[in-house]
C-alpha cells in the first residue's frame, strides 16, 4: 500500500468526534490568523493616520503663523495712513469680529446635533422585540 492510500484509509476510519474536533481546531486556527491579520492591518492604518494627523497639525501651526504675519503686514500697511496703535486696534477688531461670527455659527451647528441616535435606538428595540418573539 502506498503512503497516499494508507493516509486516505486512515482518514476514513476516524470517528465523527475526531473529524469534528479537527474541523473545530482548523476553524479556530483560521479565526486566530484572521484576527492577527486584522490587528496588523489596523496598526499599519493607524500609523498612516497618525502621520497624516501630524501633518495637519503642522499645517495648522504654519497657517496660524501665516495669518499672524499677514495681520502684522496689514497693521504696518495701515501705519502709513494712521498711527500704529489705531492700525493694531483695527486689525484686532477685524479678527475679533471673525472669531465671534465663527463661534456663533459653530454654536448653531452644535445645537442641531442630536446625540440620542433615535433611529439606532428604535431599530435596537425592534431587534430585541423580534428576538423575544422567536422563543
Amino acid at each position: 500500500m502506498t503512503d497516499q492510500a494508507s493516509a486516505s484509509h486512515s482518514e476514513d476510519t476516524r470517528s465523527l468526534g475526531d473529524i469534528v474536533g479537527d474541523i473545530a481546531q482548523d476553524l479556530s486556527t483560521m479565526v486566530r490568523s484572521e484576527l492577527e491579520l486584522a490587528k496588523t492591518e489596523a496598526k499599519q492604518e493607524i500609523t498612516k493616520a497618525g502621520k497624516g494627523a501630524g501633518m495637519f497639525g503642522g499645517a495648522a501651526i504654519s497657517g496660524y503663523f501665516a495669518l499672524l504675519f499677514l495681520s502684522l503686514f496689514v497693521m504696518y500697511l495701515l501705519d502709513n495712513v494712521m498711527d500704529v496703535t489705531w492700525a493694531a486696534l483695527i486689525v484686532f477688531v477685524v479678527w475679533a469680529a471673525a472669531a465671534a461670527v465663527l463661534a456663533l455659527a459653530g454654536r448653531k451647528k452644535f445645537e442641531n446635533v442630536n446625540p440620542k441616535l433615535e433611529t439606532t435606538q428604535k431599530t435596537l428595540k425592534e431587534d430585541v422585540q423580534w428576538a423575544k418573539n422567536q422563543k
